[in-house]
């Protein structure tokens, strides 16, 4: 883990559409292939970006090709812009114009309540967790990848082995900015850590059993200025190959958004 003051930011703008990826954005199975967390950040900034009068409440990412570090294009289409919600979608593709992701989303406009009674929860504090070394295993490339620049804290106490540890999680973490000197929305900042459920569930190790995403759905309800966010996360893994990991987003005043994500499991001999 680095410091965070130290990190470059997840991606450099080259023109209008068109980014490249540093490494903090590196996953871990491949050195030429983006951590998918960072990237839907820059998914979810085009897609507010599309609709600038209304909140993103909801993105669905399909992820159906690794995304090139060395380079990608985002392109939306703006399906709806009523006076209550819009709708969006969303591709991104390499240079090569391959498809790498697909998506779409959903954009409510934002009332004025002077009250709005809710569910009471009492939210777990970052103050009162323990810093400590990622549960998140280095890429075994063996290049600086995602792991190596974020801060994570554990509100249950440290496990004795992290990258060992198994089963639902409680982890708090901090992300690198996305694009140097450019003010994120929560939607923004959340992203890379609503992509992890599957990692920091997991059920088996992380050289026993891949378990890759092929999709990543993100409810948003409430938006935040925080900067460390915690991850309430589980994965169900069932014998077809085929798993589910929830996870609910939480600031130091309560949820903020939930991320599901559909896992293809496979023996880590045939990755």
């Amino acid at each position: 883990m680095q410091n965070l003051a130290d990190s470059p930011a997840y991606f450099e703008h080259i023109r209008d559409g068109h980014f490249c990826a540093n490494a903090p954005a590196r996953g871990p199975w491949s050195v030429d292939h983006c951590h998918a967390g960072p990237v839907a950040g820059l998914i979810a900034r085009a897609l507010e970006h599309a609709l600038p009068e209304k909140v993103l409440t909801r993105m669905t990412l399909d992820l159906v090709r690794p995304i090139p570090m060395a380079g990608f294009q985002i392109t939306t289409d703006v399906d709806r812009d009523g006076r209550t919600l819009g709708q969006a979608r969303v591709k991104l593709a390499d240079t090569d114009g391959n498809t790498c992701v697909t998506g779409s989303s959903m954009h409510l406009v934002r009332a004025d309540f002077t009250s709005m009674p809710t569910a009471v929860v009492t939210p777990l504090k970052r103050a009162d967790a323990a810093a400590g070394p990622t549960p998140l295993a280095r890429g075994e490339h063996g290049e600086p990848s995602f792991s190596d620049f974020i801060e994570v804290a554990y509100p249950d106490g440290v496990p004795d082995t992290p990258t060992n540890s198994t089963g639902p999680t409680k982890l708090w973490m901090k992300t690198p900015p996305l694009l140097a000197d450019e003010t994120l929305s929560t939607a923004q900042r959340l992203c890379p850590l609503a992509d992890c459920g599957n990692g920091i569930s997991r059920n088996a190790g992380f050289y026993d059993i891949t378990f890759m995403n092929t999709d990543l759905t993100i409810h948003f309800h409430r938006e935040t200025d925080a900067d460390w966010f915690l991850s309430d996360c589980i994965s169900h893994w069932q014998r077809t190959g085929i798993g589910l990991a929830q996870a609910v987003l939480s600031d130091d005043d309560g949820p903020v958004a939930t991320a599901l994500q559909t896992i293809l499991l496979r023996p880590a001999a045939t990755r």
